[in-house]
């Protein structure tokens, strides 16, 4: 499994993602993405108005309004299924509520079987290195590094990364999320593909409560990270992989995801003219197109949320 390689080519191809948008709804994605300009197509009007979102490959996905919780529309969003990196919201949502984020932590030696063993992304940490659980936020959420994902699941496991996993159990059940559960803090197959799961309904339900963190908000919506070498740590310039900042208008976050049993997975959020709207398509592809499949029915799904009225109180 190639988790690794997956994640580094969504970064260089965000013309590809953004070509993809443009395809799925020429009418929608010309007024959408900032980056790219285009003639609006007849059809516009019309694909505001449908009652569906038309052309969503994901098998399972929801769009919420995120105020109100209202789902907007849904696909199969109450059945069990991987969600692949989506899990390091849940593993940044326990790190910020137990807070202390700028107590200083050392990357522990642990990382490199770890991320070995899955061919994991990383954000280039390497052991011996100290940075805060601030840093370490953004090791995790931009780059989806796994290795940011086991040392701050050490730190605050108090050294056992399984007891930072039954913290993430317990969060699941303070937040009622009743179809999740986490075997792993980076949503990799450990022990199997299919250990760590949740439906698209629970997944946008803690995203909900994860973008009310203000610390994760601003994480999410940062698109590159950089951090100058002291004598605690080395540089890194850790980029966000989420395909739609930068690419589609409002868009705030928040995280990717992927494994070979999950597919190309996308939790995403967006505001226009001060509405917010959720979602999360599971696998939308697993295809070599990868994260450009996934974007694409994000924004679909956004394009159709926006042009809609909202309900009348919500």
């Amino acid at each position: 499994m190639r988790i690794a390689g997956r994640l580094a080519a969504s970064t260089v191809a965000a013309g590809v993602v953004a070509m993809m948008i443009l395809t799925a709804a020429p009418a929608a994605r010309a007024a959408s993405l900032a980056s790219v300009g285009g003639a609006a197509h007849a059809g516009s009007a019309a694909s505001a108005k449908a009652a569906r979102p038309v052309g969503v490959r994901a098998p399972w996905a929801e769009l919420a309004d995120e105020a109100t919780g209202q789902d907007l529309w849904s696909r199969s969003s109450v059945t069990e299924r991987p969600m692949g990196s989506i899990a390091k919201v849940m593993t940044a949502y326990v790190v910020i509520e137990a807070g202390h984020l700028n107590r200083v932590i050392t990357v522990p030696d642990g990382i490199i079987g770890y991320d070995d063993a899955y061919d994991a992304s990383t954000a280039g940490l390497v052991p011996g290195e100290k940075l805060t659980a601030l840093q370490l936020l953004y090791a995790l959420l931009l780059p989806s590094g796994c290795d940011a994902a086991y040392t701050l699941a050490s730190a605050y496991g108090h050294g056992h990364p399984a007891e930072f996993i039954a913290q993430m159990n317990a969060m699941v059940r303070r937040l009622r999320l009743s179809k999740t559960h986490f075997s792993d803090f980076s949503g990799l197959p450990d022990p199997t593909e299919y250990s760590t799961y949740s439906t698209a309904r629970d997944l946008v339900s803690l995203g909900r409560d994860a973008m009310r963190l203000p610390v994760f908000r601003e994480i999410v919506r940062t698109r590159t990270y950089r951090l100058a070498a002291t004598q605690n740590h080395r540089a890194h310039v850790w980029t966000n992989v989420n395909p739609l900042l930068g690419q589609f208008a409002g868009a705030i976050g928040i995280k990717t995801g992927f494994t070979t049993a999950a597919g190309d997975c996308l939790l995403f959020a967006a505001e226009r003219a001060g509405r917010e709207l959720i979602g999360v398509v599971l696998d939308s592809s697993s295809s070599p197109v990868g994260l450009g499949a996934a974007a694409s029915d994000a924004a679909t799904m956004l394009d159709w949320g926006f042009g809609r009225q909202p309900a009348a109180g919500g």
